[in-house]
Formats: C-alpha cells, sequence, structure tokens
C-alpha cells in the first residue's frame, strides 16, 4: 500500500516556494543563489522542482529570451489555507478543535504566544459581533 504525503509538496519543493513569495518573482538562478546559501544544490534540481511547481499551479512563468521568469500562482496564505485543510481532514479527522487543541497545549508554546492566540480570538469575536 502506498503512503499518501500529508502534503503535495516535498522539502525542496516548500523551500523553492517559500523564496520565489519572498521576491516575487525569480530565475532558477535567483532561487539556487539563495538555497547554496544554506546548502549545496544542483541547478538541475532546483529547475526540476520549478517546472513541477508549475505543474502543480502553485508557480506561473512567463519566458524572457532563454530564460523563464517564474512568480507566484497561488498567495501563500491560500497554499497554507490549503495545507492547513488537508491536515485537519487526514490527521485530525476533520476537527480543528483537535488541530488547535494540540497546538496549544505542547509544553513549547510560550506565555507570549499563548496571549497572542487569546488576542486573536477575541479580535474574531469583536469581529462577529
Amino acid at each position: 500500500m502506498r503512503r499518501r504525503s500529508l502534503t503535495p509538496f516535498g522539502e525542496t519543493e516548500m523551500e523553492v516556494l517559500h523564496h520565489v513569495w519572498a521576491l516575487g518573482e525569480a530565475t532558477v538562478n535567483d532561487v539556487r543563489d539563495r538555497i547554496l546559501e544554506e546548502r549545496e544544490v544542483a541547478y538541475t534540481t532546483i529547475m526540476t522542482v520549478m517546472k513541477n511547481l508549475a505543474d502543480k499551479g502553485f508557480l506561473e512563468y512567463r519566458k524572457e529570451g532563454v530564460t523563464y521568469v517564474y512568480s507566484p500562482a497561488k498567495e501563500p496564505e491560500d497554499v497554507r489555507h490549503g495545507l492547513i485543510q488537508d491536515l485537519v481532514q487526514k490527521v485530525f479527522k476533520g476537527s480543528p478543535m483537535s488541530l488547535v487543541q494540540t497546538l496549544v497545549t505542547q509544553e513549547s508554546l510560550s506565555k507570549e504566544e499563548r496571549e497572542e492566540i487569546r488576542a486573536l480570538i477575541d479580535q474574531m469575536e469583536d469581529d462577529d459581533a
């Protein structure tokens, strides 16, 4: 039985997507240069990943001479929302409450982070009023 990933992305795909979001638009070299600051990666690897992200609908591109210039096809918030929706369905059996409960009961959540979450919920309740 083949295991399905929790996300439609591999690690490098998510890394590349973050770089394109940060840059607004980017060539393969632009993204590779940023990744090279952290680790070694082949040009062809980044080229393939960017093409795959375009094929999946997360990037779009235009051709400038012989160079492809990529830009986001989806906003970061839209991608995050979709990933969280999938996570809630796959891991928490469709229960957002279970996800939130898991997040807020972790020992690694600082007092400041808990206060920010409370303020966010309070703001949402004020918006509903």
